[in-house]
């Protein structure tokens, strides 16, 4: 077997995603249209039977079923746009996946007559694929897992925990996702090559993305953008996305600066004149490596040029799925500018216009949405209010072109959790005041100091009473 990825084009993702949006309160209804044909024609012509009963049989399928399962968008969920049931159809999926399946055992019996273990191993992993390209979770798993127990090469055995991974990240199941990353992880560890180690960074940053670790999941994310070949797992421009809404959130502002607002190739995405033009060339290279409402004021000013990029050119040794559409970067771009430069009346503006545009319609980015809103709302109001001592509530609630009212009770909200070291007099000055307390870094040093002591006296009391009892059992 050579060192090209196996195992590599099922599942199709992108057939969760057509599967959320059919779900997903927050779709047009053409979007919802164009998911429940691309459904439909993806099933006919892979002869999914397993997959179809799984979406749409009346009684077992998860669009009629009361219960919440990773792949689609709400519990009990309400859709506008269906996906038909047939009995004929799904009877005569069924049979073609029979007399396939059929083919491939008579393959595998004529390869253990006259053939050898190379022939027989690729017998078994075409039945793997098939299950996978039908949609059989359990099947496929249990197929790899098959073809791994009789796969010595290392970076075969990575290209089957992989398409397990995969299997996973498409129906939802991060408990397996989980395991199969660090099985993964061991294996590289254990002979993976390089292309193999940059797979898997993208594959790591996306589990991390679903499972709410940013801070974990942003620097993998950054480093596969200059390596990115994983076009199976997802697209290009959504790999942006990710590692922009991940490192704007949880980067500190040196690293923010460094690895996504001046990263060229987030520049050559996000950017506009001559610094897109120079990230385009090649001439800058970064190398390998709310749930609340806001009262937001409108500011036509604040619009950016819009950033419209058609991502398929972008070269692959894996052939994707779907072509990409042509995207608008230009709210993401906003939000990234705006942070950085304080401009915080544009950055809610474009806060709203990314929840909007990108986190309401990526499976990955929609259930933690309202989380990511509060802590990129939160990191704005930490980046003003450390540079000083004093803030009128007024004035700060016009530079964020929001009500008073609203700064009032989204501020007390982190003051109460202790995210923030303010407090709010309402009293005091025009419209009240916000008044920063920085924490004494001598007292704090001193504070650790004792109770890291109070901590080894403790232990040094424990091994002391363990010498004596051991001591008194020798005499």
């Amino acid at each position: 077997m050579g060192s090209d990825p196996q195992y590599a084009k099922w599942p199709l993702l992108p057939l969760s995603q057509h599967v959320f949006t059919l779900t997903n309160q927050y779709a047009s209804r053409s979007s919802q249209e164009s998911a429940v044909k691309a459904l439909q024609d993806a099933i006919s012509e892979h002869k999914m039977a397993p997959f179809y009963r799984y979406l749409a049989h009346p009684i077992d399928g998860i669009l009629n079923a009361s219960s919440l399962v990773g792949i689609i968008a709400t519990k009990n969920p309400v859709t506008t746009v269906t996906l038909p049931w047939n009995d004929a159809l799904y009877e005569k999926l069924k049979a073609e996946n029979d007399e396939e399946l059929n083919g491939f055992q008579k393959e595998e019996d004529e390869a253990v007559e006259n053939a050898g273990d190379t022939e027989i191993l690729a017998a078994r992993g075409k039945r793997a694929d098939f299950w996978a390209r039908v949609g059989d979770k359990d099947r496929a798993i249990t197929a790899y897992e098959d073809v791994f127990e009789k796969t010595g090469v290392v970076g075969s055995r990575i290209d089957i925990v992989l398409a397990i991974i995969r299997m996973g990240l498409f129906y939802g199941d991060k408990p397996l996702v989980k395991k199969h990353v660090e099985r993964a992880k061991t294996l590289v560890e254990a002979g993976g090559d390089w292309d193999r180690r940059n797979r898997l960074k993208a594959y790591e940053g996306i589990h991390l993305l679903t499972v709410r670790s940013h801070n974990l999941a942003a620097p993998l994310l950054l480093d596969s953008l200059s390596t990115f070949t994983s076009y199976e797992l997802c697209t290009y421009s959504s790999l942006v996305v990710y590692s922009v809404l991940a490192g704007s959130v949880s980067l500190k502002r040196l690293d923010f600066k460094s690895k996504v607002v001046d990263a060229p190739e987030i520049k050559a995405i996000l950017g506009d004149g001559e610094d897109k033009l120079l990230a385009l060339s090649g001439a800058i290279s970064a190398g390998p490596s709310g749930d609340d409402t806001m009262d937001v004021e409108q500011d036509p000013q604040s619009a950016t040029k819009t950033t419209v990029v058609n991502l398929t050119t972008l070269g692959s040794a894996v052939d994707q799925p779907e072509a990409e559409l042509a995207i608008d970067f230009s709210p993401l771009s906003l939000l990234v500018t705006s942070l950085y430069n304080g401009r915080y009346k544009a950055f809610f503006q474009a806060l709203a216009q990314v929840e909007e545009q990108f986190l309401n319609q990526d499976r990955y980015l929609h259930e933690h949405k309202n989380w990511l809103i509060r802590e990129m709302r939160l990191r704005a109001y930490q980046q003003l209010l450390q540079s000083y001592r004093v803030v009128g509530l007024e004035s700060m609630a016009n530079d964020f072109g929001v009500t008073v009212d609203f700064l009032d009770r989204d501020l007390a909200r982190f003051i109460a959790a202790g995210r923030i070291p303010c407090t709010i007099d309402r009293v005091s000055g025009k419209g009240g005041i916000i008044e920063t307390n920085r924490p004494d870094d001598k007292n704090k040093q001193y504070q650790d100091l004792v109770r890291q002591g109070d901590q080894l006296i403790t232990k040094l009391q424990k091994y002391g009473q363990a010498v004596r009892l051991r001591g008194s059992e020798r005499a």
